[in-house]
C-alpha cells in the first residue's frame, strides 16, 4: 500500500493488531528475555507475559508518557516485567548486557493517542498543534509551522506524507499563519482542507498532511533505521526480531533491513572467506504477513498492517 495507515483507527481501547501472528513470530519460550519495545496500552506485552514462566522477563518500552503510566499500572505488581520510558533509538542501551530471545516492534500511532484531542494527533478532534509522542521532548507541530520555510513543509509533506499537493498546502500554511498562528488541529485541517483541490474518496484532505507533520516532529523513520541495528546486535542467537508496520515509508525502511541483514555483504559475496563483520546476522522467518479479514472487521486498524520476522544466526 503507498502512503500509510491513511485511515484513523476507530475510538475505543487500542486493539493488538496481528496478536496471534506476532506471538508465533516470536516463538516465546517460558524461560526467555523478551522485549516489547512499542508497549503502548500492553496488549502485546500481557499477551506475552501470559507465555512466559516464572523464570521469563519482559522489558516494556514506550516514548509516550501516558502509555508508560498505563502499561506501568497494569504491571504494578508482576516483578518479572520492568517498565521503561524511553525512544527506540535507547534500545540497546536497556537491553545491555543481556540478550534477548524475542523483541516486538508494532509502529504507528495508536488509538488513544488519536482518541485524546489534547494530544493533537487527529484532524477530526480539535485540541492544541501538538503530535509529539513525548508531549514534554523536543518540537511541536505548532512550533515545527512556525518557524519553518515553505520549502521545508512541502518537502515534509511529499517525503512523509506522498501528498502530490505538497506545495499548494505549504504555502497556504505560510500565508495562513502571517494572519494569526495555526495553534490547534481543527485551524490546520482546514488550512489543509482549503488548500487541496480533490480529494480521494472516502479519505479526509487532511490525513497525509498530518500524518508527514506527525513523522517528522517525532523522527519516526529515524528512531527505526536507529533501533534496528540495535535490536538485532540485542538478540541471543535464535533470537527473533518481529516488526509490524502500518505504512510504505516504515515497511520499506524494515524490509530492506531485514533482507540487507540475511545476506552477506555484497562486497563479500562468494568468497571462500567471509569475514564475521560481513556474513548474515539473521535469517528472514517465513514471508509477510497480513491480517485476514475476520480481523479487518474486528479492528479497521488491521487493514494495512504487516508483519515481518527474522531470526538471529549463531556467530
Amino acid at each position: 500500500m503507498s502512503g500509510a495507515q491513511l485511515e484513523e483507527p476507530g475510538g475505543g481501547e487500542h486493539a493488538p493488531v496481528l496478536l496471534d501472528a506476532a506471538l508465533d513470530a516470536l516463538a516465546i519460550r517460558a524461560d526467555g528475555f523478551y522485549v516489547d519495545a512499542t508497549a503502548g496500552r500492553a496488549g502485546h506485552a500481557g499477551a506475552i507475559l501470559g507465555r512466559l514462566g516464572e523464570e521469563g522477563r519482559l522489558l516494556a518500552i514506550d516514548r509516550d508518557p501516558e502509555a508508560i503510566a498505563a502499561t506501568s499500572r497494569r504491571f504494578a505488581s508482576e516483578p518479572r516485567v520492568r517498565v521503561e520510558q524511553a525512544r527506540f533509538s535507547d534500545l540497546g542501551r536497556l537491553v545491555a548486557p543481556r540478550t534477548a530471545q524475542g523483541i516486538l516492534f508494532d509502529l504507528g500511532v495508536s488509538s488513544p493517542q488519536l482518541d485524546d484531542p489534547r494530544r493533537g494527533f487527529s484532524f477530526l478532534r480539535d485540541g492544541p498543534l501538538d503530535m509529539r509522542m513525548d508531549p514534554r521532548a523536543g518540537e511541536s507541530a505548532a512550533d515545527f509551522l512556525a518557524r519553518a520555510g515553505e520549502r521545508e513543509i512541502a518537502t515534509v509533506i511529499s517525503r512523509y506524507g506522498e501528498e502530490r499537493h505538497a506545495r499548494r498546502i505549504a504555502r497556504a500554511i505560510v500565508a495562513a499563519r502571517a494572519e494569526a498562528p495555526i495553534a490547534t488541529t481543527g485551524r490546520l485541517a482546514g488550512i489543509v482542507s482549503a488548500a487541496v483541490p480533490a480529494r480521494e474518496p472516502g479519505r479526509h484532505p487532511a490525513t497525509r498532511a498530518f500524518q508527514a507533520i506527525r513523522i517528522h516532529v517525532n523522527d519516526e523513520l529515524g528512531e527505526i533505521e536507529r533501533a534496528l541495528p540495535q535490536a538485532v546486535a540485542a538478540l541471543a542467537p535464535r533470537g527473533r526480531i518481529v516488526v509490524i508496520s502500518f505504512h510504505s515509508l516504515e515497511d520499506r525502511i524494515v524490509k530492506r533491513f531485514l533482507r540487507a541483514a540475511s545476506r552477506e555483504a555484497p562486497e563479500w559475496a562468494g568468497m571462500p572467506e567471509v569475514p564475521p563483520e560481513a556474513r548474515a546476522r539473521l535469517k528472514l522467518v517465513g514471508r509477510a504477513v497480513f491480517a485476514d479479514e475476520a480481523e479487518v472487521r474486528r479492528n479497521p486498524r488491521a487493514r494495512s498492517a504487516v508483519l515481518r520476522a527474522a531470526e538471529r544466526l549463531a556467530e
